[in-house]
């Protein structure tokens, strides 16, 4: 085995982010991805903020690589056969349809398990198939909502803040994978499938345990503090040449105080009462602020990171989305690649975030739509290519 997943079987009825990005993980780990698509144009990103009309946009080419894909009508009786056939194919079926949509088309838990005993079924719902929220439909923005993401960002005087990470549908995805693993762990040992299933809500109050803790140890909710790094110390600070990203993000938490003084030449600041403790600290942040910022103004946030970083001093330039396929060291570890695709033209797609250092992580084209019916439907479904010709005038696949 080449890959640490190499083997696994995955049957990935997921659409838009949520559900594509932890089978896109696991395709990455060396699962056999086949998503299936309906007949009608498939996921709907694939067209979705779409830049040119000749290939499908990058909102579905980031989260579909590693992964073959097959279009087939699952209203029609066909569609249902060869549907019935990839379910014995498969180890693991993924879906983030709506609550209900496999039992309405006659596929719920009981008739996937006696079809495949030992088959994992994941689903990824707002709120879960129970509780009063269950029928209540989930989003990126209402998980961050509901999952108090939202109520901890921003200023205290303003309203709440979205958050650009995905962490209501990409968190959702990677908690749906880490159960899918244990998942067939337990498989193994026991021959016997189970249902795996992540709520997007509780998947985002899991990222916010530290955000809770005022809430569990002083019964009152953490505030919105804006950019201070707490007790009105800033956290971010300008840098040349002044643009609407050149920051830098600093944290001098106790004895970085002293390396970060060193670090922009105020030696002669160390050991100074006025910044003996956080509690003075705090009483002179906008001292503080002033010193600091005459020091980043003056360099660019690159520079300002390998001087206070290299320092030892918690630091980071807030680079935008531009700044992480240039960056050096998102390129090193393999985050930002290049990708093969003889159709659209080679691009830059990012990578793995997971590293098994004992095997190489590969990255492969996302699959045109329905490019796989052929190829799955004559090799896993014993099709003929003359069977295939038909289902597709059918309209049984795409």
């Amino acid at each position: 085995m080449d890959k640490a997943l190499e083997g696994v079987k995955i049957l990935d009825l997921t659409h838009v982010q949520a559900g594509p990005s932890c089978t896109q993980l696991l395709g990455f780990l060396g699962a056999d991805v086949i998503k299936l698509e309906d007949v009608w144009g498939g996921d709907s990103t694939r067209k979705d903020l779409g830049h040119r009309p000749d290939s499908d946009s990058f909102y579905f080419l980031i989260f579909n690589n590693n992964k073959r894909a097959v279009s087939i009508n699952l209203k029609t009786e066909r569609g249902k056969d060869l549907f019935t056939g990839l379910l014995k194919w498969a180890d693991v079926l993924v879906e983030n349809y709506s609550l209900g949509m496999l039992d309405r088309l006659g596929f719920g838990w009981d008739v996937m398990h006696e079809i495949n005993p030992g088959l994992v079924y994941a689903a990824i719902k707002g709120f879960g198939s129970y509780g009063p929220y269950a029928e209540y439909k989930g989003w990126e923005m209402v998980a961050q909502a509901v999952g108090g993401a939202m109520a901890t960002t921003g200023y205290p005087d303003r309203p709440p803040v979205y958050l650009s990470p995905g962490v209501g549908d990409s968190g959702s995805g990677l908690h749906a994978a880490i159960g899918i693993l244990a998942a067939l762990r337990k498989r193994d040992l026991t021959g016997k499938g189970q249902r795996v299933e992540v709520a997007m809500q509780d998947a985002v109050v899991n990222l916010m345990r530290m955000q809770l803790t005022s809430a569990l140890g002083l019964q009152r909710p953490e505030a919105r503090r804006g950019h201070s790094a707490g007790r009105g110390l800033a956290l971010v600070y300008p840098c040349a040449p002044g643009g609407a990203d050149d920051y830098i993000m600093i944290f001098p938490r106790g004895e970085m105080w002293d390396l970060l003084l060193a670090a922009i030449g105020r030696e002669d600041l160390i050991g100074d009462a006025r910044f003996a403790d956080y509690d003075s600290v705090a009483a002179h942040a906008d001292e503080i602020e002033a010193i600091i910022s005459e020091w980043t103004r003056k360099r660019t946030k690159r520079e300002a990171m390998r001087i206070l970083a290299g320092a030892g001093v918690l630091a980071g330039a807030t680079m935008n989305s531009y700044d992480l396929l240039e960056d050096e060291q998102l390129i090193e570890r393999d985050m930002v690649v290049n990708v093969e695709d003889d159709a659209r033209g080679d691009y830059t797609m990012i990578g793995c975030p997971i590293k098994l250092l004992d095997e190489e992580m590969t990255v492969r084209r996302a699959p045109r739509y329905g490019e796989h019916n052929e190829e799955v439907l004559t090799t896993i479904l014993d099709c003929t290519p003359e069977e295939v010709r038909r289902l597709r005038e059918q309209g049984v696949i795409g």
